[in-house]
This record gives structure tokens, C-alpha cells and sequence, in this order.
């Protein structure tokens, strides 16, 4: 029997235009017996449908077009019930209060060191422009404050564009990102080359060469994460507000990222030695002093900014787990859920996000000192040292990688069952490990596009931060020992706004594998047009669900 393959409107549908006289539903398995483990639901969330032999796998020729993953034209998609009231919570309690204490305690002494930072900062006249020869020579100035505002919009703008690029060339991004990551990798080896910085060039040709072994592997895996990509699409079209959320988010990011440049800039400005605003207001300077402040404030942006980035990860997977449960059932999608969600997130599962994103910060701070210090070596041209680092870097890439895997999908198992932080780590990953849904997280190539998309973003930044130091040529950077730390804070900013604005999608594929785990035959009886689909993609995804 033929399969008449829906249609949605995406580029990932000229992957499946090809196969229409194929036989994709005689791949399909009938489910045999039960799963290897019932997991029991959470209190007050509904138990996983037991379907038994209703299911009905093969799609009949000449009957009615499938469902849409989105809305339906003349359907009340959203029912009476709140966000709230279809994933209930009995006995609801703040989670992980500690961890929620300990961040605001953070926050407000960011907020303390920047505002007596910014205050010594304006009684001071450290330069007017970008060229401005008044400027100090012994610390950072308003030259730097221009640069970071050109890092800032430049950010913006392609976290906003690449968006877009994502959202409308669903096919196509896959490609378009690993191309420019490599042009651009590449691109710039030859600048540094043609400059004289050799240690820089080279670095950047070994990742540019890395990019292109990795991305070659990953083109089997394509048609797959294509699926899944257009997928979480098609839902954020139609329900919530992932977009609006997204946006909002990057403006928040963009907004603290100004704020913590300016902060940064002032810290040098008030306490670096032989700074004019060394004895404003009192207190004395030091370059202990200088280094205590800016790595307190590095660990508390890493902090917020990944707080920030994680509420909108459980809002946004309050969404998708309401169209996975809910919007194909008789009391339809859940009314206010991207409300509702955040709400949660903002209260009882606010401590488990700060948990979480300490955890994240911790190890993404270290990272980031690391790769500091191997510029620092670059500048020297200490070979030695730039191989320790890296290795060195290496290794914080790996623990840093397997902390993000598991908050990615803990968090979304928060956002719809209001679990502590280890509970939830724990959970997801024993079902994802019973389900096999690991091995389909692996094939999924989502994530690592994403991250060489962020990537990319912050190489921009940081080549447009060195571009900005050559040409300007300010007085405190005449030995050029400002260079690696302006490049690294650059590289900072760009990586985490655009993080921030990738995350409704990410949560998407996160929230339909952890739903999928929990309960895969509301994937099979609800949408089998979509599990359909993915057997002909991925025919493995057929064992990895059933016993």
C-alpha cells in the first residue's frame, strides 16, 4: 500500500516528494506485547495511554488528507482548560530554594560592584569617540564601550537573521551553516595569515578543517533532523507564542549584554592602577582588585544569561508539551500554556533553573578562562602553551557538552511535571536510556548545527573585536595585551545571544523526545502521519520505542 505523504509547506518535504511511489507503510512494524517499562506518571499528570490493539498503523489510500502538525482551518484547537489545570501539580512546592537564594544573592552583587563601577566611571573623562586621543592608557575606555555596542548589534542581527534563515529555509539551513562556519573559518586563517598572526591563523585552519570531517559525517544524518526541524516549525507557527518569546528573549540578552559590557569597561575604568577615578568616592585600586571584580562578574553573566536562557527553554517546552499530549485530544490544546509555563518557570521551578544553570556556568566560565589564557599564549607565540590549553579546553568542551545534554532535556521534564532539578535528571535520562530514545537524540543533528550557528555568530564578533582594536588603535591596547581579552568577551557575548534566540527550537526537539519517551504511542495513534514519516527516514526508530 502506498502512503500519500502530507504536505506541510516546508523545504524538508522535497526530501520526502521523491519517495511518493515507495512502499513507506509496509516499513511500518505492528507494536508487539508491552513496552519494556511503564513508567507511572507523575501526581495530578495523566498516565500514559494504553492503546493496545486499537492501533491502527497504515494510513488508508483515498481517505481524508492527514492531520497538520499545527492548527486546522475551522477547528477549535484550544480547549477550556488552562496550562495549569492539564499538567496539575498536587502539592505543588518551590524546588531547589537554595540555588534560587544564591542566584539572586549573585544578582544583586552584580548589580552592587556595576553600579559603584559605573558611578566612579562617569565622574571620569575617558575619551568621547571612538578615536578619541584623552582616553586613559591603563585600562579600558569609551572606545571599548562603542565596541562592544557594534558587538552587541552585530549579534543581534544575525542571531535575528540566522533565525529567519532557520524558520524559512528549513532544508537548506543545515547546509548554509556548515558552509559559512567553514568559509568563514577558513576565511579568516588567511587574514591572520596575511597579518602576521600565526598562532591565530592556525587555530582557526584547525577548526575550519575539524568542521569539515564533522559535517561530511553528518550528511547521512541530514534527511532525518530535516524532519524533525520542520516539525518543530510547523507546531511554533501555530501555537503559543514561540516567536514573540524568542525575540523578547533576545532582547533580553542583548539588553544585559550591553549592561555587562559597560560594567566591564567601568571596572577597568575605576580600579585599574594609575586610573583618574581611582580615588573617586574613595577606596583604593589595585590589579588584584581589577581581576577579582571582572571574574566575579564573568561567572554572574554566565549565570543570568544561562537563567535567562533556560526560563525561556521551560517556558517554550510548556508548549511543545501541550501539542504533543493534548492538542490532538477532545479538550484540545490548552488554553494561556506559554502564560502558564512561564509562570511555573518563574516560581515553583525557578530554583531548579538556577540549579541547573550554576552547574552550566560553572563549567562555561572555566571554558572561557581557558580560552583566555590560550590567547594570551598566542600573543606571546608560546607554542607549549597554546597546545596545554587547548587540550585543557578540550577536555571542559566534553564535561560542559554532557552537563548541557542533560539539563537540555531535565528541564523540559520540568516544565510539564514540576520536578526538583535531580529528580528530573534522573528520570529523564533512565527513560530515555529504557526507551532508546538516546540513540535517536545522537542521529538528530539539531543541536550541533545550532551550536556551529551560535558559533559562527560569535567568530563574527570576535574578528569584528580584532578588526575594531587594529584600525582604532586605542592608547590602552598600544601593546596590543587588551587583544585577547576584548577578542574572548566578544566572542562571549556573541555566543550567548545567540544561544538565547536559538532556544525555542532546541526546547522544541528536547520537549518531543522527552514526550516521545514518556509515552511514544500517543506519537503512533495521534500522529502517525509524522511517526510514519520518521520510519521512512529513520527505520530504526521502530525498535528503539518497543520491547
Amino acid at each position: 500500500m502506498s502512503y500519500d505523504q502530507p504536505q506541510h509547506g516546508g523545504a524538508a518535504d522535497s526530501y520526502y516528494q521523491q519517495q511518493g511511489q515507495q512502499d513507506i507503510g509496509m516499513q511500518y512494524q505492528q507494536p508487539q506485547g508491552q513496552y519494556k517499562q511503564q513508567y507511572q506518571a507523575p501526581d495530578g499528570i495523566p498516565a500514559p495511554q494504553q492503546y493496545g490493539q486499537q492501533l491502527s498503523p497504515q494510513p488508508q489510500q483515498n481517505s481524508a488528507p492527514p492531520p497538520q502538525y499545527g492548527k486546522q482551518e475551522g477547528e477549535a484547537p484550544y480547549g477550556n482548560q488552562t496550562f495549569t489545570q492539564s499538567f496539575n501539580i498536587t502539592k505543588p512546592k518551590f524546588n531547589d530554594i537554595w540555588a534560587a537564594l544564591l542566584f539572586l544573592l549573585t544578582f544583586a552583587g552584580f548589580v552592587a560592584v556595576s553600579g559603584l563601577a559605573i558611578n566612579g566611571y562617569s565622574s571620569t573623562n575617558e575619551g568621547s569617540g571612538i578615536y578619541s586621543s584623552t582616553a586613559q592608557e591603563v585600562g579600558l575606555n569609551t572606545n571599548t564601550i562603542i565596541l562592544f555596542a557594534f558587538v552587541l548589534g552585530t549579534a543581534f542581527v544575525l542571531s535575528f537573521v540566522y533565525f529567519w534563515i532557520i524558520r524559512t529555509f528549513t532544508k537548506q539551513v543545515i547546509w548554509i551553516t556548515g558552509i559559512l562556519q567553514i568559509v568563514f573559518g577558513v576565511g579568516t586563517a588567511i587574514v591572520y595569515f596575511a597579518r602576521g598572526y600565526y598562532s591565530a591563523a592556525i587555530v582557526y585552519l584547525i577548526f575550519a578543517v575539524f568542521y569539515i570531517v564533522c559535517f561530511i559525517s553528518w550528511i547521512p544524518r541530514i534527511p532525518f533532523s530535516v524532519l524533525m526541524l520542520q516539525t518543530v516549525i510547523d507546531v511554533s507557527k501555530n501555537y503559543g507564542h514561540v516567536f514573540i518569546v524568542s525575540l523578547f528573549g533576545g532582547i533580553a540578552a542583548t539588553a544585559f549584554g550591553a549592561w555587562f559590557s559597560v560594567t566591564l569597561v567601568s571596572i577597568y575604568a575605576k580600579y585599574q592602577p594609575g586610573s583618574p577615578a581611582c580615588n573617586a568616592d574613595g577606596g583604593a585600586c589595585s590589579k588584584g582588585k581589577v581581576i577579582g571584580l571582572i571574574v566575579f562578574c564573568t561567572f554572574a553573566a554566565y549565570w543570568i544569561t544561562e537563567v535567562i536562557k533556560n526560563v525561556i527553554h521551560v517556558t517554550i517546552s510548556g508548549v511543545y508539551g501541550s501539542w504533543y499530549f493534548y492538542s490532538q485530544k477532545p479538550a484540545g490544546f490548552p488554553k494561556a500554556a506559554t502564560r502558564g509555563a512561564f509562570k511555573r518557570s518563574m516560581t515553583y521551578s525557578f530554583g531548579s533553573i538556577s540549579f541547573g544553570s550554576l552547574l552550566v556556568a560553572i563549567i562555561q566560565f572555566l571554558r572561557q578562562a581557558c580560552s583566555v589564557a590560550r590567547q594570551s599564549q598566542m600573543a606571546q607565540g608560546n607554542t607549549m602553551g597554546q597546545i596545554f590549553f587547548c587540550i585543557l579546553g578540550c577536555f571542559i568542551g566534553i564535561l560542559d557538552w554532557a552537563i548541557q545534554f542533560i539539563n537540555e532535556y531535565a528541564f523540559s521534564y520540568i516544565a510539564l511535571y514540576g520536578k526538583a532539578y535531580i529528580p528530573a535528571a534522573k528520570a529523564t535520562w533512565h527513560m530515555m536510556k529504557d526507551r532508546g530514545i538516546d540513540a535517536l537524540v545522537n542521529e538528530c543533528l539539531i543541536n550541533p548545527v545550532l551550536t556551529m550557528g551560535a558559533v559562527f555568530v560569535a567568530y563574527v564578533c570576535s574578528f569584528l573585536a580584532y578588526l575594531y582594536l587594529e584600525f582604532t588603535k586605542p592608547e590602552y591596547n598600544s601593546s596590543g595585551g587588551f587583544t585577547p581579552v576584548v577578542m574572548a568577551f566578544a566572542f562571549l557575548v556573541g555566543l550567548q545571544i545567540c544561544n538565547i534566540f536559538l532556544v525555542p527550537i532546541k526546547s522544541g526537539v528536547a520537549t518531543f523526545f522527552v514526550a516521545m519517551a514518556f509515552d511514544p504511542e500517543v506519537l503512533m495513534n495521534e500522529y502517525p502521519d509524522l511517526w510514519q514519516r520518521m520510519v521512512g527516514v529513520y527505520p530504526h526508530v521502530q525498535t528503539m520505542v518497543h520491547a
